[in-house]
């Protein structure tokens, strides 16, 4: 096995509304994030004022474990929602936590944004969330490597459910007609895991969710991957650089959409660098 490479992203973090969209579209906080058509406006002017091909939800990271039960503080114009109090203490309370209601609260909303954008003939990506970043919503975070060591079993089947959780959330994606899905842990990089856990955690859980994830999008949406998680796969060989030609010089992301016939996941860069530029090929994940 190779020596897993660290990223330096600067958009881990990369989420909210900046002032200038919020005042433009004069909406009231934090009820705008509540309702899908006003989600839709604002990801629409963000996709305007950033120029890119693709509009972007949510704009946070806290969807997934809000629908498990998690308590959010919604926030305000100037910051968007964000976790408020853990309401989990141990590995058995994350295991009873209910699993998510796709009909109700702010995940339907969200849905029901993307498929309106889809309508509207936009490209749309949603942003979905890895098992450390729901954790840092619902629990300590002092306490997880703590539960790791101890517990090992215990946290296997909470990693287990999660990732039933993220494929049925992709599934309804896929319903409600998503063609982009953007997958990061944010709170789960090589520099907060650490080399072994970035590794266990990568074989155990990120190689085997993805290869059902692409079984779950093939034909009919794209896995956008951040490259913490790139490099972790071919750290641990669970993956290979797939060269693919482009008709020329063009953004990443307009790149990656423009051979989405050819590519189920990509992720030589993050989604959010609008500016990264690619020649005359991209480089695809090929899980192995």
């Amino acid at each position: 096995m190779g020596k897993i490479a660290d990223f330096n992203c600067t958009y881990d973090n990369a989420v909210g509304i900046s002032s200038d969209v919020t005042e433009k579209l004069d909406l009231t906080y934090p009820d705008a994030y509540l309702h899908w058509d006003t989600m839709a406006k604002i990801a629409l002017e963000i996709k305007k004022k950033e120029d890119v091909a693709f509009c972007e939800l949510p704009f946070c990271h806290t969807l997934e474990a809000e629908a498990m039960g998690g308590i959010i503080n919604l926030g305000n114009a100037a910051a968007g929602p964000r976790a408020k109090e853990y309401i989990c203490e141990t590995p058995e309370q994350l295991l009873k936590l209910p699993a998510i209601d796709y009909e109700k609260g702010r995940i339907h909303e969200t849905l029901k944004a993307c498929r309106y954008l889809r309508e509207q003939g936009e490209n749309v990506a949603l942003l979905i969330s890895g098992p450390f970043t729901i954790l840092n919503v619902l629990i300590d975070a002092r306490h997880v490597f703590r539960f790791m060591r101890k517990q090992p079993e215990t946290m296997r089947q909470v990693f287990d459910k999660f990732a039933e959780e993220l494929l049925k959330f992709i599934e309804k994606a896929m319903e409600y007609d998503v063609d982009m899905i953007s997958y990061a842990d944010s709170s789960g990089g090589l520099n907060i895991l650490g080399p072994k856990n970035m590794a266990y955690m990568t074989e155990t859980f990120t190689y085997p969710f993805l290869k059902r994830a692409e079984k779950v999008v093939a034909g009919r949406a794209q896995i956008f991957l951040c490259p913490k998680t790139t490099f972790a796969l071919l750290g641990t060989e669970k993956m290979a650089w797939m060269e693919v030609p482009v008709s020329g010089p063009m953004r990443y992301a307009d790149a990656v959409l423009s051979v989405k016939d050819q590519v189920v996941t990509a992720g030589q860069m993050c989604i959010k660098n609008s500016g990264y530029m690619v020649k005359n090929e991209i480089k695809a994940v090929r899980l192995l």
